[in-house]
């Protein structure tokens, strides 16, 4: 059976290319000037493209190396087929064309294109004209230089596209960068080339230039701003850094330009995750783009540059923290969060975290650094709610404490040690707060047992030890610790009552093999109406006032309520109502 050529259908090829290849059909001019651009690469001389517009109709000169008829045969007619076009010398890394489809994006906004073209090897001009119900016709042309001329005629709905204002609007966008003289209408457009390659006066007058720069594209004056190269890439630039607080989690979008023609404006996945807080505009010569031109292709080398950008962000960190101090801590102050993620792996943000972030702590905010000068046995909570618990009791005994509950913090803290063996900053365990407290002198123990038996056997089926301390802060009347392992049971025992069958038997095996160490409440014997609780004889209402006690210990350190303790405490206050309304006093 001899075999068969695909059937093309030019139609279907241009609906496929407006539906879901190219976002907008807005690319159409891009990818006019990108095959004028590698006209004029090819040729080596000249420079010049110049746009008309007018009447529905668009024309674009260049003066690059033109085509012969083979060269219309093959390149305007044929496509997807990059081989031949490897061969005609229009596939060097230095140009901006890869796909051989560019001028099939004319084909959005006109039913006809026109090219007129003469090559610079000699021969006459010849006239391609393609329509897109798939035919197309070559003939001889009129023009007396070497060069190619494109027009095109606005399809019906697709005038907008190639009015005037529009078209120069699209000239601005993409080809203000191009180091060819671009003409649109008469009107220059760009032709300055990077502004930050440009030559200034100073490096005041570059920064206030780059400042008006970055105000132009993204609406804000930068907190900073940061020159970047990627020499493996081919890639230069700026970043911008963000003024302003923004979340970690949203995607950055960057303008990315290659070989000084626009790629896209919101390029996501050019920088590292953590460097959420810069805004990038960079030009790059060996970057890949994908089909539609329209993002960076994800290989190697996008991971490579990807990198060294990383690189040149966090050396102006490391810079920054070196030249001006306070601009560190007026930086970090804005986008600590990307700084930290960068500290979990980097050990100079490391060094940069635990020397200029302030932390919380219950002496007062102050950095790490300068918390374990003062405090050379500190310790670090895990959580916010138990730093805000235990703060004031450990700052009250000499403890130093560290607030780790925020994002990153505790993982920072226990990565120290990789700088220095010899730090010493450690996860506190609360049930360690009670080795701190004064301890009664043994007559005023004896005569608490009576009260502590009674006071155990109120809160004995919620699982907590009652003890008796004397601490700062003298205000506070109970004090509800638990320790690690106690947390781990707790958490075990609420996790069997929610589980089923199977699953209750295996955490209740786990939980056998558990310790035997409970929550402790712990009685303020400095506290006037702890001290007084503790000296209710046989006829006071001890139970509820202990379990009183207990209720608002757990209410006070933000320590979750299980149902048992819910009904406790509201058990305690009718309790205690009850006996106010019904004793002597009352009645008197």
């Amino acid at each position: 059976m001899a075999e068969q050529a695909f059937q093309v259908d030019l139609r279907g090829v241009v609906d496929l290319l407006s539906r879901h290849l190219y976002a907008s059909p807005r690319v159409y001019l891009r990818e006019l000037l990108q095959n004028a651009v590698d006209a004029i690469t090819a040729r080596g001389e000249g420079g010049r493209v110049e746009i008309e517009t007018g009447g529905g109709t668009l024309k674009v000169h260049d003066d690059g190396v033109g085509l012969t008829e083979d060269e219309v045969h093959t390149l305007l007619a044929t496509i997807g087929r990059s081989s031949k076009r490897d061969e005609l010398g229009f596939a060097r890394h230095d140009f901006l064309g890869q796909f051989g489809i560019g001028l099939l994006s004319a084909f959005l906004v006109a039913d006809e294109i026109e090219v007129v073209t003469r090559s610079a090897k000699g021969g006459g001009a010849v006239r391609w004209t393609g329509r897109s119900e798939g035919s197309y016709q070559v003939e001889p042309g009129e023009r007396d230089e070497p060069g190619t001329t494109v027009t095109l005629r606005a399809r019906p709905g697709a005038g907008e596209l190639l009015s005037p204002p529009v078209v120069a609007e699209l000239a601005r966008t993409y080809g203000s960068l191009l180091p060819v003289e671009l003409i649109v209408d008469g009107v220059p457009v760009g032709g300055d080339g990077p502004p930050w390659r440009a030559s200034y006066r100073d490096p005041a007058g570059r920064r206030r230039a780059l400042e008006r720069y970055c105000e132009e594209l993204y609406g804000f004056t930068p907190f900073d701003v940061v020159d970047l190269d990627v020499p493996e890439a081919g890639l230069t630039g700026v970043a911008f850094i963000l003024p302003a607080p923004v979340a970690p989690t949203a995607r950055a979008s960057h303008r990315v330009y290659l070989k000084r023609m626009l790629l896209a404006e919101s390029v996501e996945g050019l920088l590292p995750e953590w460097a959420f807080f810069a805004r990038c505009v960079v030009d790059a010569g060996e970057l890949r783009p994908t089909a539609s031109r329209e993002a960076l292709y994800e290989d190697e080398l996008l991971e490579s540059a990807r990198s060294g950008l990383g690189e040149v962000l966090r050396q102006w960190l490391v810079k920054l923290a070196e030249t001006d101090p306070a601009r560190l801590r007026a930086f970090l102050r804005l986008h600590q969060l990307g700084v930290k993620a960068m500290a979990l792996h980097d050990d100079d943000m490391l060094r940069i975290v635990d020397r200029w972030l302030e932390y919380e702590t219950s002496a007062g905010p102050m950095t790490l650094h300068e918390f374990r000068r003062r405090h050379p046995n500190g310790r670090f909570t895990g959580s916010v709610d138990e730093f805000r618990r235990l703060s004031a009791v450990a700052g009250a005994q000499g403890v130093g404490l560290v607030n780790g509950g925020y994002v990153h913090d505790a993982e920072i803290i226990e990565r120290l040690p990789d700088l220095d063996p010899d730090i010493r900053l450690t996860r506190l365990d609360a049930a360690e707060l009670t080795t701190t407290f004064g301890v009664l002198d043994p007559a005023a123990e004896l005569a608490l047992r009576p009260f502590l038996a009674a006071a155990q056997r109120a809160v004995e089926r919620l699982g907590c030890e009652v003890v008796v301390r004397d601490f700062d802060p003298a205000s506070l009347p109970a004090l509800y610790l638990t320790s690690r392992d106690a947390q781990f049971r707790e958490e075990l025992a609420r996790a069997k009552e929610e589980a089923d069958e199977l699953w209750a038997d295996v955490l209740g095996a786990v939980n056998a093999s558990a310790g035997v160490e409970r929550p402790q409440l712990v009685l303020n014997y400095r506290n006037p109406l702890a001290r007084r609780v503790t000296s209710l004889g046989d006829g006071g209402p001890v139970e509820v006032a202990v379990q009183a006690l207990y209720g608002q210990a757990l209410l006070l350190g933000h320590h979750p309520l299980r149902p048992a303790d819910t009904a406790v405490l509201n058990r305690s206050f009718i309790g205690l109502l009850e006996w106010a309304v019904h004793s002597p006093e009352a009645s008197e």
